[in-house]
């Protein structure tokens, strides 16, 4: 909204700065991060009077998670606050991938805040059912795809990109658009399956979020593709000030969200924020990548996708208990060794994925 102003600049005064993308995003970043301290305390507050009894915790989860009962749930509603207010007040809003991206989050969210909503007031583990989520969510991820498709340059449309090889494009077709679903659909349930430790899930999707706005803005940079040899997608350098509203939003809500949490994201905030994940990397042709940086969250996925197989096909568990979080408590691991190493794996995994831009 704020990049009007840059029509008031002469190309040497204090307004042409709202013409650079960098500059929006770092005020972003500090935009989101002052509203989440401003406001975290007091939405804390008004869910946990709300609440009362705050998210059910699993009876059959780890004992060590009965001291969180009562905590409140829906602190998602922060992150995707912030994230919205900075990312309106300082992207350009006739681009058409922040509305994309910025459809996707708010409708996931829609739906994890009916979720949690459900949980809360039954006080029950089983909030909307998961065919109905699914749905839902397929629909959601249809309508991003096919927009984000009708967006890309011609010679991009229907194509997918393989990393680490020059110039090489797989073409989908009309395959394209259920593949950006599934894209778009397993990222938020990853993350989903991912939040059940306090800090667990928001440190990892800040990482991978700036990560793809490194990706986003290099790749909406004809000077940048053109020397790292990748595929130019004009646009999408605009998608790093929603990346760095994103981060600035976590951090706000980590400082509430650290061991012990004074209140979980729930899936109002791991749904909208794992499907911002797959409709960037849908926007910035980087799906592939998504899968490298957002690893740690095709782990904690594939856990509970062996562990439901092999239980039905043998009756035997292949882990303690799934996620694979949960896995090494069970093991004994603490909690903060558990999350923090996680951590460690994440910025690894994210580092690979930067590495893909260069490295062809």
């Amino acid at each position: 909204m704020l990049f009007w102003l840059a029509q008031f600049s002469d190309g040497g005064d204090f307004f042409n700065l709202f013409r650079y993308i960098t500059f929006r995003a770092g005020a972003a970043f500090f935009t989101a991060l002052v509203f989440g301290f401003l406001f975290g305390r007091p939405l804390i507050d008004l869910l946990r009077r709300r609440q009362g009894k705050g998210q059910p915790i699993r009876e059959d989860g780890p004992q060590g998670h009965a001291v969180k009962a009562g905590t409140p749930t829906m602190g998602g509603l922060l992150i995707l606050s912030a994230l919205t207010f900075s990312t309106v007040l300082w992207a350009r809003l006739d681009n058409p991938y922040i509305w994309i991206v910025l459809f996707v989050t708010l409708a996931f969210g829609l739906i994890g805040f009916a979720d949690d909503f459900a949980k809360v007031t039954r006080q029950n583990t089983k909030g909307v059912s998961s065919l109905v989520r699914i749905l839902l969510g397929l629909l959601i991820a249809g309508l991003a795809a096919f927009a984000a498709s009708s967006f890309h340059p011609p010679d991009l449309t229907g194509q997918l990109a393989l990393p680490f090889l020059k110039d090489v494009l797989l073409n989908l077709g009309i395959f394209f658009v259920p593949f950006g679903m599934i894209v778009i659909v397993g990222s938020a349930n990853a993350v989903n399956l991912t939040d059940g430790l306090d800090g667990l899930a928001i440190m990892p999707v800040m990482i991978a979020a700036g990560t793809l706005g490194v990706i986003s803005y290099v790749v909406g940079n004809s000077n940048f593709t053109e020397y790292l040899g990748v595929h130019f997608v004009p646009g999408t350098g605009e998608i790093l000030i929603f990346c760095a509203a994103l981060i600035g939003g976590g951090l706000g809500f980590l400082w509430y969200n650290a061991p012990p949490a004074a209140v979980f994201m729930g899936d109002t905030g791991s749904l909208a924020l794992g499907g911002a994940l797959g409709a960037i990397a849908v926007c910035t042709k980087h799906e592939i990548v998504l899968a490298i940086v957002g690893g740690l969250f095709v782990v904690e996925a594939l856990s509970v996708i062996i562990q439901v197989l092999y239980y039905k096909r043998t009756g035997k568990r292949v882990f303690l208990m799934a996620p694979i979080h949960h896995h090494f408590e069970k093991k004994g691991w603490a909690e903060p060794q558990i999350v923090i190493r996680f951590w460690i794996i994440s910025l690894i995994l994210a580092l690979i994925g930067l590495a893909t831009l260069k490295v062809r």
